[in-house]
């Protein structure tokens, strides 16, 4: 699972062009120049991404893809153009933003080239063409700035980050406490800080670290990086079910099928193997009535869900799949559970439900299609579902 943390950081890392916004305004005086107003823009759209995330309107996967696409236009909407002015005192700080924010991405990847898994992420880098000098230089002035503006939460994260590009991480524990003293309800920085702080114990993820993972669960239970850490500290300490669940939890937050979704499915495979964890599992097909094919887009999400007959409304096990999968064959047991105790073997009458999520939404919005099988034992074979209905 070592490659999830450095995939997490290496995505985290590409805000760096946003997060050093304020050193573009270090100058005193004059007009707002295109490059100031192209990055207020992409701020903008940056707050837009963030809500959609956070409104379940965008996977994380998605979520991820499109903050990188837009954070590589900014860079080359900023870049140095011929015949704009040199003489700018502002030019020396922009060039050091735009090196940074391509540096230090691309360093995390050199070090994952170095311990991971690179195939998992499809890199193509050479890791010879990369100045780490320049790096460390420019690392040393951003650590240089973080002296002059303790305050800046931001700026830490950013520092941690970069230190942890450099394979620095007891200074990266440095810089991520000092953030999480001042955001100390960030689950992202929560689970960065464990993870630097495993690497600097020899005991790893056991005991203070998983204790921030934890924290970062409560405050966010579908934070990815949380979850595979947490996963991580259940197996090493051969608490395979345990992991299995965790792991569990995050294939809904992935692209189904997806390279990060079938490594996910084999450290899952792997926990429940070594532990010898057999599920009693309800399974049957997903399909769409030929009325309401045409309604539907080859990328909608699918919510497939169980639901007691009797008991509290909330869906007792979930999967996630795209109209293009349909008609699907699916499984659904205790390890995709929304919430402890809300498990579907406890529950012996269930409904089947299949959901085309027009606003990518989990729970029902008006227009969205849907589809219910009869009530059903909760380890029922062969369990039809149709989607031939709209919701009002």
């Amino acid at each position: 699972m070592t490659g999830f943390w450095i995939f997490g950081a290496a995505l985290a890392a590409l805000a760096l062009v946003l997060l050093l916004r304020p050193l573009l305004f270090s100058g005193k005086g004059g007009k707002v120049g295109r490059d100031d107003a192209n990055i207020s823009i992409y701020k903008d759209q940056l707050r837009e991404l963030d809500a959609d995330l956070a409104a379940g309107k965008l996977a994380a996967a998605d979520h991820a893809r499109s903050r990188a696409e837009l954070e590589a236009r900014l860079l080359q909407d900023v870049a140095p153009q011929e015949g704009r002015e040199s003489a700018s005192p502002r030019g020396g700080t922009r060039a050091l933003i735009v090196t940074l924010a391509l540096a230090v991405p691309l360093s995390a990847a050199v070090l994952y080239l170095g311990v991971g898994n690179p195939g998992a992420l499809g890199l193509r880098s050479d890791p010879h063409t990369f100045d780490a000098q320049q790096l460390t230089t420019l690392v040393e002035r951003l650590a240089a700035r973080m002296r002059e503006k303790p305050d800046d939460a931001e700026g830490w994260k950013l520092l941690g980050r970069s230190y942890v590009a450099l394979g620095r991480f007891p200074e990266a524990l440095d810089a991520y406490s000092k953030a999480a003293a001042l955001k100390p309800r960030d689950a992202e920085l929560l689970a960065d800080l464990a993870d630097v702080l495993a690497t600097t114990r020899s005991t790893r993820l056991q005991g203070e670290p998983e204790k921030l993972v934890l924290r970062a669960l409560e405050i966010d239970p579908q934070n990815l990086k949380a979850l595979a850490l947490a996963g991580t500290a259940a197996f090493d300490r051969k608490d395979y079910a345990g992991a299995a669940r965790y792991w569990q939890r995050m294939l809904p937050l992935v692209e189904p099928g997806s390279e990060d979704a079938r490594q996910i499915q084999g450290s899952i495979t792997e926990a429940r193997s070594l532990g010898g964890v057999t599920q009693r599992a309800l399974n049957g097909r997903v399909s769409i009535s030929k009325k309401l094919a045409a309604q539907a887009s080859p990328d909608d999400l699918v919510f497939i869900f169980a639901r007691a007959v009797e008991g509290p409304p909330m869906p007792l096990a979930v999967k996630r799949a795209r109209v293009r999968d349909l008609p699907l064959e699916f499984a659904l047991d205790d390890s995709m559970a929304m919430a402890p105790g809300m498990n579907l073997s406890t529950h012996p009458r269930v409904v089947v439900g299949a959901r085309i999520s027009k606003s990518g939404q989990p729970t029902a919005q008006p227009g969205d299609l849907q589809g219910f099988s009869a009530a059903v034992a909760n380890d029922a074979r062969n369990v039809t579902v149709v989607i031939d209905s709209v919701a009002k």
